[in-house]
């Protein structure tokens, strides 16, 4: 196959940008080179309209048409505007002195602005300029895709616990049969457990800086020592929704950053739990999974409906909390008061984020695809009388008859037993009428505690 020089869905490297590219197109905006640029200008523009608005000598407040103008240029940023910044760091060998640049060559034609100039980026470092993109970046990506995309898996799991509160289920500990439970618990279960990771997402606070080189406002106060830096760097970073770290070295620490992605990980490990019990289910034939017409499932066995989205979102989960630990782990790290590394690595954002959405989507398409088998659940449970031990050496216990465990255990344990051999046993029992005849009364299938309550109350 020969090279070609464009990137097309069939010659992507990552299939983030080939196969899966439709499920992060709500990233790209916001965590692509282009967004990086885009954000990166929305940041030197915050800063420069700050600094008019500071008192300064030498930079008057700028006429409301400047501010229409610098603004119109976040509003209107483009991929014809980021090209342009690229073209210029072919030049400097450096992105974010392209973006000053960029803006000064837009506002070139203005004489106000054009005066203005070098107060653009003026007493920055770049990582004041980057850490703040990040923020902004991580912030937007979270609340505006990867918040939504959970709420909505968490929205179809809610459903299918409360749809499915009184569908009776035998349980397996250990892969073996167990006290039985309801379909729409078990769901249930995992809702409680993503609504405590969603929330653990979106309580994390992020973090900015835009105090100097080191983080001490050295070149700050050499221009201007009786601005207070601390208060008007937390005030600008306040316009842009965004919290000051005020102790940082040049870079921001990314703590918070690794508790966003710890946080999502966290979230995607649920997901990644649910995703391989519903395959199990599926294999159990306590599901099955709408056709698509034209779709094959075996290009040998045309029986075949395989549980690919379950599989899908599994193996992306994997891929997405792989990098998303990475992130966690390196990004605190820095040699110093700076190196390199964290650099190139936050570029892996969006690819981190990609895989989690790529995931939440084949679950989401998954969970749609099912229909539940009630027949399946109600026929294993119909086969496994010996669930009923647990109640009955229960109540043997509370009359204090002998020996209830040991007695339920020689009748059943590696046994099948049925419904007729534990009618026997319990008539032989010496427990009140009224007592004997609750327990002859119990099934497999109304066995299930809460089950159906506590579904219902999630």
């Amino acid at each position: 196959m020969q090279s070609n020089p464009g990137i097309t869905l069939l010659n992507a490297l990552s299939p983030l940008d080939g196969r899966y590219a439709s499920r992060c197109d709500g990233l790209r905006p916001l965590l692509s080179e282009g967004g990086f640029m885009a954000h990166r200008v929305e940041v030197e523009i915050a800063w420069l309209l700050g600094l008019s608005e500071a008192g300064l000598s030498e930079l008057t407040p700028f006429s409301e048409a400047s501010k229409a103008r610098l603004n119109a240029l976040v509003s209107n940023f483009s991929e014809t505007d980021a090209q342009r910044i690229k073209d210029i760091e072919r030049v400097t060998n450096h992105d974010v002195k392209a973006v000053e640049y960029w803006l000064k060559e837009k506002v070139a034609d203005s004489p106000e602005l054009a005066r203005a100039g070098e107060f653009i980026h003026f007493a920055c470092t770049s990582e004041d300029i980057n850490n703040t993109s990040h923020a902004l970046m991580l912030t937007r990506a979270r609340d505006q895709v990867i918040l939504p995309a959970l709420r909505q898996l968490l929205t179809a799991l809610t459903q299918i616990a409360h749809d499915q509160a009184n569908q009776p289920m035998l349980a397996r500990t250990h892969g073996q049969p167990a006290t039985p439970t309801t379909l729409g618990k078990e769901f249930a279960n995992v809702v409680a457990r993503l609504k405590d990771a969603i929330a653990n997402i979106e309580h994390v606070v992020p973090l900015a800086k835009m105090n100097g080189a080191t983080g001490n406002y050295n070149a700050h106060l050499s221009a201007y020592p009786e601005i207070n830096w601390p208060e008007f760097s937390a005030g600008v970073l306040a316009c842009l929704g965004l919290k000051q770290n005020p102790h940082t070295i040049q870079i921001e620490p990314h703590d918070w950053m690794a508790a966003l992605f710890d946080s999502l990980s966290r979230a995607n490990t649920i997901l990644l739990d649910l995703n391989r019990d519903v395959w199990g289910y599926i294999s159990l034939g306590y599901f099955k999974q709408r056709l698509k017409e034209g779709e094959v499932g075996s290009s040998t066995m045309p029986h075949k409906v395989n549980p690919i989205d379950f599989e899908n979102s599994e193996g992306n989960l994997g891929l997405a909390n792989a990098m998303l630990r990475h992130l966690s782990e390196k990004l605190p790290i820095s040699r110093w008061q700076r190196d390199l590394t964290d650099s190139t690595v936050l570029r892996n954002l969006g690819v981190a984020l990609g895989y989690c959405m790529v995931a939440y989507d084949a679950c989401s398409r998954g969970l749609g695809k099912l229909e539940v088998n009630a027949a399946a659940m109600n026929e294993d449970l119909d086969n496994c009388w010996e669930v009923l031990a647990e109640p009955i050496q229960t109540v043997m216990r509370r009359y204090g008859l002998p020996q209830p465990y040991e007695q339920l255990k020689a009748l059943t344990r590696g046994k099948g037993i049925t419904q007729e051999a534990l009618a026997g046993f319990i008539a032989g029992l010496d427990l009140p009428n009224d007592v004997k005849q609750r327990l002859s009364k119990l099934t497999p299938r109304s066995y299930i505690g809460l089950a159906d309550q506590l579904a219902k109350d999630i």
